[in-house]
């Protein structure tokens, strides 16, 4: 079998209560394009276009309740499965123009860290959910020349940066016969009709 070829996060799901109050924050103050808007009574599932490749999803379960809010990357005890997300900005100037939107709007902010390899900014959303922005430093390529810096490498990795599929059992291909697909909530948006009229 061939190495598969990602093109990045297509999209990250993420609970909302309230999708108004997420799509202002998303769309109107972060300024990420609302691509796709789909439900039914009791949901919705809407996604906000991040790059050319990647959206971020909320569904909206009005039972629901915002997380609250926990440091970016400081350890907890117990049941836990996600920490932060980090978004991309292709531009240094971007982390401070993005801090004073959030702090006009009444979100905390924190300062511009450097981590060696990005420059990062972190804040919450309406939901409680960590999220940072990060800049790639330009003269530190860690996809080009990966680094180890741990000074307590486990042997794992020790065994190097690269996959190691040896690791895992031999795949064997599923059929042509057996490659279904079967029906969602996508038929709704092959319908040329929108209730968004083009500007």
């Amino acid at each position: 079998m061939k190495a598969v070829k990602y093109t990045g996060i297509h999209h990250l799901a993420l609970v909302t209560q309230n999708m108004d109050q997420t799509i202002r924050f998303w769309r109107d103050l972060l300024g990420l394009p609302m691509v796709v808007a789909m439900g039914r009574p009791g949901y919705r599932h809407y996604f906000f276009a991040l790059s050319e490749h990647d959206t971020v999803a909320f569904f909206e379960w009005p039972q629901s309740a915002p997380v609250p809010e926990k440091d970016h990357g400081v350890p907890v005890k117990g049941p836990i499965a996600f920490d932060h997300v980090s978004f991309g900005v292709a531009d240094r100037h971007a982390l401070w123009d993005l801090k004073a939107r959030l702090e006009a709007a009444g979100f905390w902010a924190s300062e511009v860290i450097d981590h060696g390899f990005i420059l990062s900014l972190y804040a919450f959303d309406p939901n409680g959910i960590a999220i940072e922005f990060s800049y790639a430093v330009p003269d530190v390529d860690v996809r080009r020349a990966p680094r180890l810096v741990d000074p307590n490498p486990s042997a794992v990795t020790l065994e190097g940066p690269n996959p190691r599929p040896e690791a895992w059992p031999s795949p064997q291909p599923i059929p042509e016969e057996d490659r279904q697909v079967y029906p969602g909530e996508g038929e709704k948006l092959r319908d040329p009709q929108s209730l968004w009229q083009p500007r």
